[in-house]
């Protein structure tokens, strides 16, 4: 199906696209077009305009800044899976581009692109809501900074007005590191794979993600996103968000409360995410692809291997 007609310009700054934005009713912002081209040709948007921002060099690239990863929202998928500065600082968010969609998406989609087009079923918002990072935003009267998770009102809709542009995300460095002690027959445990290797110590901040995939678009039909610390050997802080099955990424503070204090053993971590319909609500969605029921109950299953696979604790 072919697109509604539609003007088009291409910007060389961040000046020229707040004005056109702002002076353009239903005017769109296009950067990768690999959310909003689909869309356009089922109709489902028709913008009168599109302001192409893809040239405007200050929007793309990766920095470490005072402990904080500042990445343009031009920055690709592919860009920040291979990343040095991303893999060393924040190896979350090289695991979790690389499970973005496929390769032509993951070199033309952009990470600024992904979080304004707030799919529910989006990797990146449910991962940046866990790590707290935040989204800086530009406009004629001036900039601001919101939280991820404040950033995303609901399916496609976020706190954007219109003229306001993303010009960065933030998100933290995480401090942790594993470290496997390999030991002999008698001390080591098994993997999934039947794998034999020693215990995992866990210092400081590690995070990780996992999720059930659509098997055709890779997108999240439930994801769960965990940070957690760990001092000698409890879990000091946690962080935990679900997404893919709630409209928007949500924090699911009963099991980070049931987490904190705790060794984060099997037993325990089990006993933790069976806090998590707590925190659901009634607003489950559900499709053809899964039902609100399914979504509800696979979604602590999701969260736990990612609690597991975060500090190492062999499971099946």
């Amino acid at each position: 199906m072919y697109s509604a007609e539609f003007d088009y310009q291409k910007v060389n700054s961040l000046t020229d696209a707040i004005r056109l934005l702002g002076s353009t009713p239903d005017s769109k912002l296009l950067a990768g077009g690999h959310s909003l081209i689909p869309m356009m040709k089922l109709r489902l948007s028709q913008p009168s305009l599109l302001v192409d921002i893809s040239g405007i060099s200050g929007l793309k690239g990766i920095r470490l800044n005072n402990g904080m990863l500042e990445i343009g929202p031009l920055t690709t998928h592919y860009e920040i899976a291979t990343s040095s500065d991303v893999s060393h600082s924040n190896p979350l968010m090289t695991m979790v581009a690389n499970g973005i969609g496929d390769p032509q998406v993951r070199n033309r989609g952009t990470i600024g692109g992904n979080l304004a087009h707030a799919d529910p079923a989006s990797d990146w918002a449910t991962v940046l809501t866990a790590l707290g990072a935040t989204i800086h935003i530009q406009g004629a009267d001036g900039s601001r900074t919101v939280e991820v998770g404040d950033f995303i009102e609901g399916p496609f809709s976020t706190v954007l007005d219109d003229g306001e542009i993303i010009t960065s995300i933030h998100a933290p460095v995480l401090s942790g590191h594993r470290h496997e002690e390999h030991g002999g027959h008698d001390h080591g445990h098994h993997d999934d794979h039947g794998h034999e290797h020693g215990a995992v110590e866990i210092h400081g901040e590690v995070g990780e993600y996992a999720k059930m995939a659509h098997p055709a678009s890779f997108y999240a039909v439930i994801g769960g996103a965990v940070i957690v610390t760990v001092e000698d050997n409890r879990c000091t802080a946690a962080r935990v968000a679900v997404g893919g099955l709630v409209p928007k990424p949500i924090r699911t503070t009963s099991v980070e409360n049931a987490l904190i204090g705790k060794e984060l053993t099997s037993e325990n971590i089990t006993n933790a995410v069976n806090h998590m319909y707590d925190d659901l609500g009634d607003d489950i969605l559900g499709d053809v692809y899964a039902s609100a029921d399914f979504r509800r109950n696979i979604a602590p299953i999701e969260v736990k291997h990612a609690l597991l696979h975060a500090t190492g604790v062999s499971h099946h």
